[in-house]
C-alpha cells in the first residue's frame, strides 16, 4: 500500500540539536556469494564512533537484489554491515560502495 500522507523537511535543520556528533563514511565491500538463509558481515572503519551511537542510514551503490542490509556500531571506530539473504537462492552482489550515516544522541 502506498503512503497516503507524506511530509518532508529539506535543508540542514531536520536534526538540529538532536545529535552531539554525526559521521558519514563509506567502504567498498564484496560479500561474495551468500546462500539462501545465510548472512554475511564486513566492517567499515569510522574513526570516533562508539557503542551506543546510532546508524541512521545505509545505502549501496548497487541494486541489493531483495537482500536485507543492516548496519550497527559494534565496536569503537567500527560499523558492521550485515546482509541477509532470504530470496530462495544464492546471491552474489559483487563489489559495492556502502555509505553510512551515524549519529551520537544529545541525551
Amino acid at each position: 500500500m502506498a503512503a497516503t500522507s507524506v511530509s518532508s523537511v529539506r535543508g540542514k535543520q531536520q536534526f538540529q540539536g538532536m545529535f552531539n556528533e554525526m559521521w558519514t563514511a563509506k567502504g567498498t565491500i564484496d560479500f561474495g556469494e551468500v546462500a539462501d538463509g545465510d548472512e554475511a558481515v564486513d566492517t567499515i572503519a569510522v574513526p570516533g564512533v562508539a557503542l551506543g551511537d546510532i546508524v541512521l542510514g545505509i545505502s549501496a551503490s548497487i541494486d541489493v537484489a531483495d537482500i536485507a542490509v543492516t548496519a550497527a556500531v559494534t565496536a569503537a571506530n567500527e560499523v558492521t554491515v550485515q546482509v541477509i539473504n532470504t530470496t530462495g537462492g544464492a546471491v552474489d552482489l559483487g563489489s559495492a560502495v556502502f555509505r553510512v550515516v551515524v549519529g551520537r544522541l544529545n541525551i
